[in-house]
């Protein structure tokens, strides 16, 4: 299952769909496109892929909702991202991610970007549904990140829900919910200067300080929600863009 779209000089094409799903696209103001829900969540054995190529463009992509991950006994279900970015400029901001009980989820993600593109990409994990707490089995995350076609950063590692469970309950921490960020901007040195003047000292550089990584947690799922859109909206303003309102459109 997967769906394709691709931005070239500003034009939008739909390349594919084969989902259970559907999507808006809105260009009165910005490329924006919203990613309506893919069925009822994944499930186990799922294959969900989702491509995205921007030439010469601009574009914002969301999820209209949370992304369920539903139990299974032996399979993962996979979710995997493929963006490719030549002289472009491209923001996703994924709604939260929920595991539920004894679930099993591979995460692929994979940037190439060229030195003139830049992005803005962010994930937001949760601890399950209202009345579990990291109850689900394991989460795989695969994740590359390659700049003018060389890996600048690759992820690579295994959560298991009990483990967290401990490692939150063992540090006595009542933060639940976390956002991971990944951006590339034109002079990250400088915006990196910006996140740190603005308060947000969780972030830092990769190996050759071409991308930018972050991660905030909070027991607040709107306080983590405003964290995404002020950094978001930082982001905006260093690109010379003003700010853009998800929801109007």
């Amino acid at each position: 299952m997967s769906i394709s779209i691709a931005f070239e000089n500003e034009v939008f094409s739909l390349n594919k769909l084969q989902l259970p799903s559907r999507y808006y696209y809105f260009n009165e103001i910005e490329n924006y496109v919203k990613l309506l829900s893919i069925g009822e969540g994944i499930f186990p054995n799922d294959r969900i892929k989702t491509n995205v190529l921007l030439e010469d463009s601009n574009a914002i992509l969301t999820t209209e909702s949370a992304t369920k991950v539903y139990p299974s006994k032996k399979d993962f279900g996979i979710n995997y991202i493929n963006i490719k970015l030549k002289n472009s400029n491209f923001e996703f901001l994924n709604d939260e991610l929920i595991l539920y009980k004894n679930s099993k989820l591979l995460q692929i993600l994979r940037i190439n970007a060229d030195e003139n593109s830049t992005f803005f990409y962010s994930d937001i994990l949760t601890q399950g549904r209202s009345y579990e707490h990291f109850d689900f089995d394991s989460m795989l995350v695969r994740n590359k990140f390659f700049c003018n076609k060389e890996l600048e950063y690759y992820e690579n590692f295994e959560v298991l829900g009990k483990d967290l469970k401990e490692y939150i309950k063992r540090h006595e921490s009542g933060n639940y919910i976390y956002l991971k960020l990944y951006i590339k901007t034109k002079d990250n040195e400088a915006f990196l200067k910006i996140l740190h003047k603005e308060g947000f000292d969780s972030f830092t550089f990769s190996k050759s300080k071409k991308i930018i990584l972050g991660s905030i947690s909070s027991s607040d799922m709107i306080d983590i929600k405003n964290k995404q859109k002020e950094l978001w909206n930082i982001y905006r303003k260093n690109i010379d863009k003003k700010e853009f309102n998800l929801g109007k459109q």
